[in-house]
């Protein structure tokens, strides 16, 4: 079985978020890891947040039951991102059988892209 799921964000988004509100999501939305490895870089931050959109598809749920911070995106020393599922989302994958995952995010024109495959 395969499944995928792609998102698209603007990143002058979070440009325009009040500065207590963005840091409330920030908090909210990405794990300390992501946080320590994207800073308040607006492009990086669009781009995770488009591939945690587009794993949530991929897993058939959405966010919801299964939270932001359920789905981590961590970049290898390379700079390949890498997909870590936590809680709901670990189960859900195990539940449907979704054990390998590739991400890819990309940036232009002032988007943020990313494009989610999973596998059984």
């Amino acid at each position: 079985m395969i499944k995928c799921g792609v998102d698209i964000v603007k990143v002058e988004r979070l440009d325009a978020i009040d500065s207590a509100i963005r840091a409330r999501f920030i908090q909210r939305v990405f794990t300390p890891l992501e946080q320590a490895q994207l800073g308040a870089q607006s492009d990086a931050l669009a781009g995770v947040f488009a591939a945690k959109e587009a794993a949530s598809k991929a897993l058939g749920t959405g966010i919801g039951r299964v939270t932001w911070q359920d789905i981590e995106v961590i970049h290898a020393e390379s700079g390949e991102p890498e997909l870590r599922l936590h809680g709901e989302a670990l189960r859900t994958a195990v539940a449907r059988g979704l054990s390998e995952w590739a991400v890819s995010i990309t940036h232009d024109g002032g988007l943020a892209v990313a494009f989610v495959v999973a596998q059984s």
